[in-house]
């Protein structure tokens, strides 16, 4: 590139550098450098690159273009101190310091300007040729570069001076020819490596160190290979869209040696597979190990059908064996435990080494064989275990698993198969009928735990719960109805001690959630009008304000219809309030009644209260008085009215005389008329204490056995005996004694019989006849259709017998 013997010729020689050069990122994370150097001279220019550039390497470059670059850099020193710009360092302009500038300033003062002198720069004579052999003695050099990397041996020349080689081979166009040699040394190499692992370890598993380190060689020696021709991966290979990058070009050959090795690349997978099965059963592993090969599989393209396929046709086989081992050896909580731990396991194994992608498919062999092929039975052979047991967690394990393979269905079906038998249990049992609406209310707030916490309080599950509770309280057709209206009874009665107001508000509600389940509504009415009338005409209740709460909350459930009659009881309760102080005021009072005798009357609406069956009695002759002058002085406010004395409700407050000291007795109407008649004698008989009161004999019975044979015995009964006799004879009892003073003799909330509880139902059918929706046995539906033929309201079809035609 010089012209020797030729004059001199002016150049210049300008090297642009910015910093080390533009920073390249190879394919496997290896810093590259790119400069760039620029030659000029006269009229030619040529893009020369280097990835090392030094100021020595231009010097060189200068003198083999005009053999004497001192003599050119020193001439333009002159020109440049001359010109008063400071001296020309290696790296361009240097300024001079403060004094010279100033020197230079005074002497252009003094001296006139002179013209600047510019470099000429001409072309070359005649056009530089290539060397003889320049191709084969630049591949000579490259090829033993290329080789002493495949040998892991040092390279005899620089770097840069090999990229400088590969950089002329591309200028002039000889790039092709350079990738195809490249390409057959590297084959080669590749080729001969992996034969060379054929002889190696039986052990698959040490047999894997071998493939490892063969690849992280070939990783290591293309990296440095496409270091040296970076310019050939830069230009020839961007313009031609067919050729692959020298990476690219590695990585198949290195995938084309392997599948010509078949015994290699089985014998890897077999074991990678042994290995993974290994950390399975417990074993420590190598992890980097098996994510160095494996990341090998997915580079070379082959990850999803070499390994993936095998890897997971090898996980289904394994934990198909140890799903089915585990469900014989194990109880069920233990069982989804350990279900967590392997999905969780696997869950890992992903993100420690196997392919993102496996992800997913890994999961559900897995979640197929451990689960889904066992879900029927898990739930059959602990589900009911662990409700019964409670195991909330456990349960909430069990949702949270079935819900991965999708067979909620089957839980929701086992849950509402183990409300139904539970709840059967408890309604069908007549032995527990008294404390059934407790049970009832345990359950259901056990299992509304469960399905809180444990199934996420899934709407699917909330409403499982509700029908299955509804199927239960509805088994027995009225008599839930009727026991949970007595359970109210019982929480509203005066005498539940240490209950607040809050726990018993609380008690309500949930009272009121089995209320919603029940069918036939009217019979709970029915039954709690009935309670409700005895609370509140005997004084009975704990709470005025906790009973208008519960009248509020079933008027909210049901309407005002519902609650209308119930709103009316309590109405006539405060308006016998206000008749029976008007009494008290009035005249009659004042004049006709007799002295030593109070009396409270509630008169009750007939339309709002329960049904009773009229009872007769002979009253002692103060108390008639009394009630036909309350009598005369009520129909004269309100004329047209009629006035029916309920007896059977009536209570008593008695003073008594007994020679051990005076006592008060709180006794019934009935139990009053029978102790005033020992006022006038001493000994009466059964017969003669019937003929004396008239009341009716079952209801006397009762009377007398609460008075002579419970636990406060006012009366003597000879013989003993806990049955009243008609051949019974009583006397008053002087030797009672008690520690109040006031005493209770209960006799008025007796024990309801089966007789009053038929009538209670009847009278509910009775209603019913004139209803749309209600539950109804098919012999009542007998009954009601014959009622209608009869009445000419329907006919049979006379084609069809199982047709009824309706009559206009």
């Amino acid at each position: 590139m010089s012209q020797a013997g030729k004059k001199r010729s002016s150049s210049v020689a300008h090297q642009s550098t910015s910093g080390p050069g533009k920073k390249a990122k190879g394919p496997a994370g290896v810093d590259s450098f790119d400069a760039s150097a620029h030659m000029v001279s006269g009229s030619n220019a040529k893009l020369m690159g280097s990835g090392f550039v030094s100021s020595a390497f231009l010097g060189d470059q200068l003198n083999d273009l005009h053999g004497t670059s001192g003599d050119m850099m020193i001439d333009l020193k002159h020109q440049a101190a001359g010109d008063g710009f400071g001296s020309i360092g290696p790296f361009g302009v240097e300024s001079s310091s403060g004094q010279a500038a100033t020197a230079n300033l005074s002497r252009r003062k003094q001296t006139p300007a002179q013209p600047v002198k510019r470099p000429i720069i001409k072309a070359f004579r005649e056009k530089p040729k290539l060397p003889d052999n320049f191709e084969e003695r630049t591949w000579e050099k490259l090829k033993e570069a290329v080789t002493a990397i495949h040998q892991k041996q040092s390279v005899s020349c620089s770097l840069e001076e090999l990229y400088r080689a590969v950089e002329d081979l591309c200028v002039h166009r000889m790039a092709p020819n350079l990738y195809r040699r490249l390409q057959q040394e590297c084959e080669c190499h590749i080729s001969a490596k992996l034969r060379g692992l054929l002889g190696q370890s039986p052990d698959p598993v040490v047999f894997l160190t071998h493939v490892d380190s063969a690849w992280q060689d070939h990783c290591n020696q293309m990296l440095m290979i496409r270091s040296i021709a970076l310019y050939l991966d830069r230009t020839y290979v961007l313009q031609n869209s067919s050729v692959r990058s020298l990476w690219d070009m590695g990585l198949q050959l290195f995938r084309k040696h392997l599948a010509s090795c078949p015994e290699v690349e089985k014998k890897t997978v077999k074991g990678l597979l042994r290995l993974i099965e290994r950390e399975r059963l417990g074993e420590t592993v190598d992890r980097p190990l098996l994510k160095n090969l494996l990341r090998m599989f997915g580079a070379l393209g082959i990850y999803t059908e070499s390994f993936e396929r095998p890897f997971l046709e090898e996980t289904a086989e394994f934990y198909a064996a140890e799903g089915t081992r585990f469900m014989q050896q194990t109880d069920v909580p233990d069982y989804l435990k350990h279900v967590e731990t392997r999905l969780h396991e696997e869950n890992e194994r992903c993100l420690q080494y196997l392919d993102l992608a496996t992800r997913k498919p890994l999961i559900a062999v897995a979640e197929k064989q451990l689960l889904e092929r066992h879900t029927a039975a898990t739930l059959e052979k602990g589900f009911r275990q662990l409700m019964d047991a409670n195991r909330v967690a456990d349960l909430g394990r069990m949702y949270s698993l079935f819900m991965r393979v999708n067979a909620l269905d089957l839980l929701k079906q086992a849950f509402s198969q183990y409300v139904k038998q539970m709840g059967q249990e408890l309604v069908m049992d007549e032995e527990k009928e008294k404390d059934m609406v407790s049970y009832l209310l345990d359950l259901k707030a056990r299992l509304d735990t469960i399905r809180e916490e444990s199934f996420q309080n899934q709407e699917v599950f909330a409403n499982t719960l509700k029908d299955a509770f509804e199927h239960v309280v509805n088994l027995r057709q009225n008599r839930p109805a009727e026991l949970i209206a007595k359970f109210i009874d019982a929480k509203l009665r005066a005498g539940n001690k240490g209950t607040s107001e809050e726990e018993l508000e609380a008690v309500l509600d949930k009272v009121l959630v089995l209320f919603r389940f029940i069918q036939g509504k009217d019979v709970f009415e029915a039954f709690y009008k009935k309670d409700l009338a005895k609370r509140l005409l005997l004084g009975k209740s704990a709470s005025i304000d906790a009973e208008k709460s519960m009248i509020s909350k079933l008027k909210t459930e049901c309407g005002s219809q519902f609650t209308n009659k119930l709103e009316g009881m309590f109405k006539d309760i405060d308006l016998s309030k206000d008749i029976i102080d008007s009494f008290r005021q009035s005249a009659q009072a004042r004049t006709k009644l007799p002295s030593g005798i109070e009396m409270n009357v509630h008169v009750l609406t007939t339309g709002y209260w329960p049904t009773y069956p009229p009872m007769e009695v002979k009253l002692p002759h103060e108390l008639n008085v009394y009630q036909d002058i309350f009598k005369e002085f009520y129909l004269s406010k309100h004329s047209g009215r009629r006035l029916m004395w309920q007896n059977s409700l009536g209570h008593c407050v008695l003073k008594a005389d007994f020679p051990k000291g005076k006592k008060e007795l709180s006794v019934s109407l009935f139990q009053t008329v029978v102790l005033m008649l020992f006022n006038d004698e001493d000994r009466l008989s059964y017969q003669e204490i019937k003929d004396a009161t008239g009341i009716e004999d079952r209801e006397l019975r009762r009377t007398l056995q609460s008075l002579a044979c419970a636990k406060i015995r006012v009366l003597q009964k000879f013989p003993k005996g806990r049955d009243v006799e008609d051949d019974d004879v009583f006397s008053f009892n002087e030797d009672f004694t008690a520690s109040l003073f006031r005493i209770k003799v209960n006799a008025i909330q007796l024990k309801e019989t089966v007789e009053e509880n038929t009538s209670t139902t009847e009278r509910v059918f009775q209603d019913r006849q004139y209803q749309l929706k209600f539950p109804l046995k098919p012999a009542d539906l007998k009954k009601r259709i014959e009622s209608l033929i009869d009445r000419e309201y329907l006919e049979r079809d006379k084609s069809n017998a199982q047709k009824y035609n309706y009559l206009a």
